[in-house]
């Protein structure tokens, strides 16, 4: 699946992509494939998180309808990823009723972010979210902490951007992101904690059993 785009860095591209958005919008194919370009690796590795090797079909309805509605978007580069991200979601969410798969609830389902400070042990974590193995131990957590990670680490949104994308209250995402980062830290054995290992197997859905 490739690198995790850092928040950090989808946030440093977000002057381009709405640039990108404001061209395409007035019929720019070119700008339209930049945004795609610009977009698409966090949206199809928070799609994998959601969905599993099923992220690629999902993710090319979602842009159907991106590019169906993008007349309709209002907004600059930020809010076009948590848009792209809301689309995503949903088209995700029918494809798991269609499979007739009920996703993992886990803790309390209202939960995603304000992350902690620069150098705190979630930071950290955050920052060792590049791998394969370290998405893995992603979709490993309850459903809510998951896509709160996912969508503050892989997609790049803000904490009221991601809330605004699971229909949730800020504080309350702010919660599941911070338990997920904790776990997450455990596991990948930083800050001192012991880590917990991977499962082997092949890579599951969230909401699946392992």
């Amino acid at each position: 699946m490739g690198q995790v785009r850092q928040p950090r860095r989808a946030q440093a591209n977000d002057a381009e992509l709405g640039a990108a958005v404001a061209r395409a919008q007035e019929g720019d194919e070119a700008a339209f494939a930049v945004a795609y370009r610009l977009v698409q690796p966090g949206l199809l590795a928070y799609l994998h998180g959601i969905v599993g090797d099923d992220a690629e079909d999902v993710a090319a309805d979602a842009w159907l309808e991106i590019a169906r509605d993008l007349g309709r978007f209002k907004g600059d580069g930020a809010g076009f990823r948590g848009w792209t991200a809301t689309i995503a979601r949903y088209r995700a969410l029918d494809h798991l009723r269609r499979r007739r798969v009920r996703p993992r609830a886990g803790g309390t389902e209202q939960d995603v972010l304000d992350l902690p400070g620069p150098h705190s042990t979630h930071e950290q974590a955050l920052e060792s979210l590049s791998t394969e193995r370290a998405l893995e131990l992603v979709r490993g957590l309850p459903r809510d902490q998951a896509e709160a990670v996912l969508l503050r680490v892989v997609v790049g949104l803000d904490g009221p951007a991601a809330a605004r994308v699971l229909g949730k209250r800020p504080g309350a995402v702010r919660t599941a992101a911070h338990r997920g980062l904790k776990r997450l830290a455990r596991q990948l054995g930083v800050g001192g904690e012991t880590g917990m290992g991977v499962t082997d197997g092949a890579p599951r859905a969230l909401g699946e059993s392992t």
